[in-house]
């Protein structure tokens, strides 16, 4: 069922269920996350279950403030804490030291464990509402079927999971991809998702480059190699040769989407194309609306066009990149 999330009422609600050890589904400036007390590990199980989702593949902890990082954490890195006090609240998750007996099955078994705290009011309104009923952390991957298009807005989490869920409604998620996560449990930080931070301003707060994830590197949400895929294959070009596969197509009656900031020169009889906006905050904003909206429309293939080189789409390319590897 889809509540309203701006309803006191039902953020008190919202808190006594995940107390009870049930899920709920939560907006957050980057997706809608579902989500069960992080302490519980008969509760996350459920959030695995509902997903599909490997027990092993590790989940996010979201905490009201920087003063529960303590309750999750064995230490909190120097480099951590920086982050922690320029990105926070916002879309930057951490990766530290578990404490030990916490948040085990969260964590996918690991000695580390990531963490978050979303910027989205009713995010933290629930957050808040639920400390206070004895849950510290909520752990909450996004909400929808385990390797498939992230939701953007509450609709996107009930065609998913029906109508036996709750999902509390915040409206379309302002960011639209989900966060950065930046490794902290090494000597040297280490971005293993990018997100719609930049390198430059992670590295800034952090006070050293970021490294490279590589073999050592823990597990992380979002990091497997196909991943965020709608039901139609993905297929990711350069413009021109986009622009030339269009025209071998010319007449096909094959039911295409277009995703291209270049308008199509050829045509096909049942394409569809929608233009991708100039800035990388406005795609990364629409993207996985976009491509729900395709598969909605049956279309049997979806070609975009190669976003920029440029730092600031590294998170936009990061998702396309993952889309297309599930076809």
């Amino acid at each position: 069922m889809i509540l309203d999330g701006r309803d006191p009422s039902v953020i008190e609600r919202a808190a006594r269920a995940l107390a009870a050890g049930d899920l709920v589904a939560l907006p957050t400036e980057t997706v809608y996350g579902l989500g069960a007390r992080a302490d519980d590990d008969a509760a996350v199980a459920k959030i695995f279950e509902a997903k599909g989702r490997p027990p092993d593949h590790p989940l996010i902890v979201h905490v009201a403030d920087a003063d529960s990082v303590r309750v999750f954490a064995a230490e909190v890195p120097p480099v951590a804490v920086r982050l922690v006090a320029r990105f926070w609240p916002g879309p930057l998750t951490i990766i530290v030291p578990r404490a030990a007996g916490v948040a085990a099955a969260a964590a996918g078994g690991q000695a580390s464990v990531g963490l978050r705290c979303p910027a989205h009011p009713v995010a933290h309104a629930l957050l808040v509402a639920a400390r206070q009923a004895g849950v510290a952390g909520v752990a909450a991957p996004s909400a929808n079927r385990f390797g498939r298009i992230s939701p953007t807005r509450a609709s996107h989490v009930a065609d998913e999971f029906g109508d036996a869920l709750m999902v509390l409604d915040g409206g379309p998620c302002e960011v639209g991809i989900e966060s950065s996560i930046v490794d902290c449990t090494r000597r040297h930080p280490v971005l293993l998702r990018p997100g719609v931070l930049t390198r430059a301003e992670i590295e800034a707060a952090a006070g050293e480059p970021l490294l490279d994830r590589d073999e050592n590197a823990p597990r992380a949400s979002g990091t497997l190699e196909a991943h965020y895929a709608p039901r139609a294959p993905v297929r990711l070009m350069p413009a021109g040769q986009l622009q030339a596969a269009l025209q071998m197509l010319a007449g096909s009656p094959l039911k295409l989407a277009v995703y291209s900031r270049v308008a199509p020169s050829g045509t096909t009889e049942g394409m569809r194309h929608r233009a991708m906006p100039e800035r990388a905050t406005e795609v990364a904003h629409e993207l996985f609306s976009v491509l729900r909206a395709f598969d909605d429309e049956g279309v049997q293939l979806i070609w975009v066009e190669e976003p920029p080189a440029a730092p600031e789409w590294e998170g936009v390319r990061d998702r396309l990149r993952r889309a297309a590897a599930s076809r």
